[in-house]
């Protein structure tokens, strides 16, 4: 046995005393009271916000080798895992090992919310001592918790109300220490669905000025970056997390210009029209929890690759807290000076551009396009808010 495991015990026993005077209840089988409606209004429908709540889609393609879709679990996949032994429902569950006498398995993930916002969350769960809560709020949380559920499975839930500047929270599980596996199925987040986000190809605006974007990041040439800086380009870049997480001091210096900015653009660069909503959810929500890991700033704009989108990446990009879903109104990549409209470019166009070995050959063209409208480039994000 190991010698943390009286102090773990220990410590197992403070925090049931600690919840119990709490007052916050094992949670039973029984279903939870529906989720109080938003102050949104009574139209607002209720709908489940969790990223692959069912633990049944697959990993996209360049996504972190044994990554679960939707989820950042501590112990890698030397712990967690997605098993097909005897889920609660479908054809599969999370199945939590911890690994040592420091872990209680945990994995959790980023659930966009609205401020003043009632919310229930709710899993079923399989194992003793199993926690589900959320933090970040903006109003302390105890969790939910059982302390065994006899080997069958029983539902936690939960129910909060974020703060008035709660824009995200985050959703967890996990077991104690020394208490053995635990599995998952069935997560929820109930709550008002949030606005659509806005599908946009250029910016609105009166002022002069156009914006640069550019998409992927599989090259990276000391070319592009010396016209960046030497120009002071505001650029606002959609890089994949395989690259980025390749090479993020790069994206790091490109984007140290005011008004540049690091955006979403999915995990694996799919065609998001031929994928269900639950399935686009996951290539931008886990997209966004990549760039805000890499680079300590949550994303707020998305473009679909190949500009490919439909009704439901409105609201999958909405699920993750995007408010823009942005393509361009012209391109200037691998020597094209392509306008979509006629004339010369005009305030607010978006120009899309991509890491390729011309790229400073194309900043020069697109540069030189704007300077022939009288345009000058700025800060996509700055124009948005």
């Amino acid at each position: 046995m190991s010698t943390r495991l009286p102090a773990r015990l220990s410590a197992l026993a403070a925090s049931v005393a600690l919840l119990t005077a709490l007052a916050v209840p094992a949670a039973s089988a029984d279903p939870a009271p529906a989720p109080v409606p938003a102050p949104t209004g009574p139209s607002a429908p209720t709908v489940n916000l969790a990223t692959n709540p069912g633990f049944e889609i697959p990993a996209p393609s360049l996504a972190d080798w044994g990554s679960i879709p939707g989820w950042s679990c501590t112990g890698g996949p030397a712990e967690a895992a997605v098993t097909t032994n005897a889920p609660h429902s479908g054809t599969s569950a999370l199945t939590v090992t911890p690994a040592g006498a420091d872990s209680t398995g945990e994995c959790a993930q980023t659930v966009a919310v609205q401020p003043n916002t009632t919310y229930t969350a709710s899993a079923w769960v399989r194992g003793n001592f199993v926690y589900l809560g959320a933090t970040g709020t903006g109003k302390d949380l105890p969790p939910a918790w059982t302390e065994s559920t006899g080997g069958g499975w029983q539902r936690l839930a939960t129910r909060f109300t974020t703060g008035p500047n709660a824009r995200s929270v985050r959703l967890y599980v996990h077991g104690w220490y020394q208490q053995g596996p635990f599995s998952v199925d069935d997560v929820r987040v109930d709550g008002p669905a949030p606005t659509l986000a806005v599908a946009a190809a250029s910016v609105p605006t009166n002022d002069k000025v156009v914006f640069f974007t550019v998409d992927d990041g599989w090259q990276r040439t000391p070319e592009a970056e010396r016209f960046i800086a030497d120009h002071r380009l505001p650029i606002t870049t959609f890089p994949l997390p395989m690259p980025a997480g390749t090479d993020p001091d790069f994206f790091k210096r490109v984007t140290s210009v005011p008004g540049s900015s690091i955006q979403d653009h999915t995990v694996s660069h799919s065609d998001l029209s031929k994928l269900p909503l639950d399935q686009q959810q996951v290539e931008i929500c886990d997209a966004r929890d990549a760039m805000t890991r890499l680079f300590g700033t949550t994303p707020v704009v998305f473009r679909p690759p190949y500009f490919a989108s439909n009704a439901d990446t409105l609201q999958a990009a909405a699920n993750c807290g995007i408010r823009t879903v942005l393509t361009a109104d012209a391109d200037f990549s691998w020597g094209a000076s392509n306008i979509w409209h006629p004339g010369l470019l005009q305030p607010g166009d978006v120009i899309i551009m991509h890491w390729t070995d011309t790229l400073a050959a194309d900043l020069q063209r697109a540069l030189a396009a704007a300077d022939a409208a009288g345009l000058k480039p700025a800060g996509l994000v700055d124009y948005l808010r």
